[in-house]
């Protein structure tokens, strides 16, 4: 029997082969975040909020809608954002189908894996479809594909990321998460799982593995091709995260 390489799994702190990879999606499979930001700042000072960009960035990336919304009310003295994120998000969805594309080398090393899998994000189901949905990468995880609106609390509770472990039958220690988030990376490890912290190589907010690996995370990987080296696939012509190696620990 092929087991994973012991220097891809100790580099995360796994002792032994996980049998769900479970994958954050803005920032992670697709590279959404940037237009995010960018179109809600636009509706934030259409609406005469004073913010740059780069704040807009750094304060609201990787959070759920909902705490976006705090974020609004609590420190930018928006009294009621809902029309505001609505505006955001009909421009959003149009600028998703213009510009939207998976993140660089995320397909690939998708496809490249022969396990179970599943997206574990804050997004809601519609902004889900409406982005994710756009690509192949959609069916490479389908049907397994969860918001935080499944469950009572978003990232950073571990709610979502147990909601899939029990969803896939899979017990949490057991489960390797990747996500880009400090918020992800800490419901994550309340759940009782391992995580890997994601960096995009564009992402212009400084200090970015330092947040991660404080977070909790085992390791960072900075693009995808460091990402196939954590998880033990790029250039050994062996995936050893293929569904018949199931929990196999590693050997002594």
């Amino acid at each position: 029997m092929l087991l994973a390489p012991k220097k891809a799994l100790a580099a995360v702190g796994m002792s032994m082969v996980p049998e769900l990879l479970i994958f954050d999606c803005d920032g992670v499979l697709i590279d959404s975040e940037p237009a995010s930001s960018r179109v809600l700042w636009q509706a934030l000072a259409a609406s005469g909020v004073s913010i740059s960009h780069a704040e807009v960035h750094q304060r609201f990336t990787g959070y759920s809608e909902a705490d976006c919304h705090r974020i609004c009310i609590d420190d930018l003295g928006v009294a009621e954002p809902g029309p505001l994120f609505a505006a955001a998000r009909a421009n959003l969805y149009e600028e998703f189908s213009r510009t939207l594309a998976p993140m660089r080398g995320i397909a690939e090393l998708i496809r490249s894996l022969d396990c179970r899998k599943c997206v574990a994000s804050n997004s809601s189901i519609e902004r889900l479809e409406r982005s994710l949905g756009l690509f192949d990468l959609w069916h490479a995880f389908a049907p397994h594909i969860f918001s935080a609106e499944m469950v009572a609390r978003p990232k950073p509770a571990p709610d979502l990321f147990l909601f899939c472990a029990e969803r896939l039958g899979v017990a949490p220690a057991k489960c390797l998460v990747v996500d880009d988030s400090a918020y992800g990376i800490k419901g994550a490890i309340d759940a009782g799982m391992t995580a890997i912290g994601f960096v995009d190589l564009a992402d212009p907010r400084p200090n970015r593995r330092a947040a991660l690996l404080a977070a909790g995370a085992g390791a960072v990987a900075e693009g995808a091709e460091e990402l196939a080296v954590l998880l033990g696939t790029h250039g050994s012509g062996v995936n050893p995260f293929n569904r018949q190696l199931g929990a196999a620990a590693l050997p002594a």
